[in-house]
């Protein structure tokens, strides 16, 4: 554990009763969002065994931030904003792509190569190379959103804060998330896989494998697979309902990259479209 981690924590103890004044609790924040905003830490990652490793102490510094700092006005053009953050700047020494009507906050790390469609991401978040965040996505705080990825139109990806302890939404490399999908509350696309047009994944639903009607997991489609939202019959006391599930139709071989004309074609056949 660093100096910077073990003041981190030590100044989280005392978040109740710190305020913009107290500047050593700031300068130490101010440098771990520094760090994020530069890429030298994250939020959270996926380590050698597959597991989510959290590094709670990040995102408390996240969440310290907001206590010592206080709301200032910024004007850009004919906009005004009221914030306690700035937003990304020095995108081209960055080598990232940013078309107007995007936004990025500092503390946000957005890697070489990423594009920026009209679109949101947050503080905490981190945008792996050569991905793309398409028109009206938002990336919300401490997302962890890998290489080579295409998050369609409209996609939200939700933000975890708090606790400072829990896992935020992870989507691995050369995934596709198909336009409207919304993947929140720390759930979790596997590398390669895809998600059909509005599919919603979350920690609380069920995903199913369309060939064996198992259950895979809940909030997770593993690596290499097409998925798609679905229904499944419930019973209860009140009645019969139909409650939303995530299908599994096609499974992948390792290291298959899916091809749009391919792509589409397996999910016309269910009905859904990218």
């Amino acid at each position: 554990m660093t100096g910077l981690e073990t003041r981190i924590g030590q100044w989280f103890e005392r978040i109740d009763e710190l305020t913009p004044e107290d500047i050593e609790a700031r300068r130490d924040v101010e440098l771990v969002i520094t760090k994020l905003d530069d890429g030298q830490v994250r939020v959270a990652e996926v380590g050698p065994d597959g597991a989510v490793i959290v590094h709670q102490w990040v995102r408390q510094a996240i969440l310290l931030l907001f206590r010592l700092r206080g709301l200032e006005s910024v004007e850009v053009g004919p906009f005004e904003y009221v914030d306690k953050l700035e937003l990304k700047h020095d995108y081209e020494r960055r080598g990232v792509r940013v078309v107007p009507g995007a936004s990025a906050r500092r503390g946000s790390f957005l890697s070489p190569g990423v594009i920026l469609m009209p679109s949101y991401v947050n503080i905490g978040a981190w945008v792996g190379p050569g991905t793309m965040v398409d028109t009206w996505a938002t990336v919300g705080s401490c997302a962890q959103i890998g290489a080579n990825v295409h998050l369609s139109g409209g996609v939200g990806i939700g933000g975890v804060l708090e606790p400072a302890n829990a896992v935020p939404v992870v989507v691995e490399d050369d995934a596709f998330i198909g336009s409207r999908c919304m993947v929140v509350e720390g759930a979790r696309v596997g590398r390669g896989s895809v998600l059909g047009a509005g599919t919603i994944l979350t920690p609380s639903i069920p995903v199913f494998d369309a060939e064996t009607g198992e259950e895979v997991s809940r909030g997770y489609v593993p690596d290499y697979c097409v998925a798609l939202s679905a229904n499944r019959r419930r019973e209860f006391p009140g009645g019969e309902f139909f409650l939303p599930c995530v299908l599994i139709v096609r499974r992948m071989d390792e290291g298959e990259r899916h091809s749009k004309t391919a792509l589409n074609a397996i999910l016309r056949d269910h009905g859904v479209a990218t």
